[in-house]
């Protein structure tokens, strides 16, 4: 649900790398988010012979969003406003990955902020493999409860070994509205990854 490739400026990983890692692991499905580019997913939907949401990771000034299902690329850093405004033009899906996690620049941490958004959210992410703060976990799952927004989860892959770290188990799909119906009746599977992947992501995203 939440995989890079060698078109986000931390990661590294070339699309055939995704295929064969996916092939091993039994993944049929993947949601490929690179940081302000849809050409990494458009490139492997034409290659890969399972499934492939083309989705994008947003930088706005309040942590990042993601849209799932896009046709358009949004440039890499906008406003939330525009971000959410823009991915809903597209009839995409607005996702709030790694919500809370303090140990991240990125991440979406302002709870008032977040708050106010809330009736334009639709899936809120509850297990970010590469998180190392339970705390942050336990305070998405409680807002996705009390606001009854679907549940997201995924490896956030940065390297071709990370796939399948995350993962839900869930009915097939074909169109968007499919897609949200078998989400809501998924089960998240999943483990974290090794910590010292970040430091991966950190020299990839240095060294471009």
């Amino acid at each position: 649900m939440h995989v890079h490739t060698l078109y986000s400026a931390d990661s590294t990983t070339p699309l055939e790398a995704i295929i064969d890692r996916c092939n091993e692991t039994s993944i049929n499905c993947l949601a490929i988010c690179d940081h302000g580019s849809i050409q990494g997913a458009l490139a492997l939907q034409t290659m890969a012979p399972f499934k492939v949401v083309i989705g994008e990771e947003i930088l706005t000034p309040y942590g990042d969003i993601l849209g799932l299902f896009m046709s358009q690329e949004l440039p890499g850093k906008m406003t939330l406003e525009d971000a959410i405004f823009n991915i809903h033009q597209q009839n995409a899906i607005v996702c709030v990955p790694h919500p809370f996690d303090f140990f991240r620049n990125s991440s979406f941490c302002n709870r008032s902020k977040l708050l106010y958004h809330i009736s334009d959210i639709d899936m809120i992410e509850v297990f970010n493999a590469r998180s190392r703060t339970p705390y942050a976990e336990k305070k998405a799952k409680k807002l996705l409860l009390q606001y009854s927004k679907l549940a997201s989860a995924g490896s956030d892959a940065h390297t071709a070994s990370e796939i399948g770290s995350t993962y839900i188990e869930m009915p097939d799909f074909e169109t968007k509205e499919e897609f949200l119906l078998s989400v809501s009746a998924g089960t998240i599977v999943g483990h974290k990854s090794n910590p010292f992947v970040h430091l991966v992501s950190t020299k990839n995203k240095f060294s471009h």
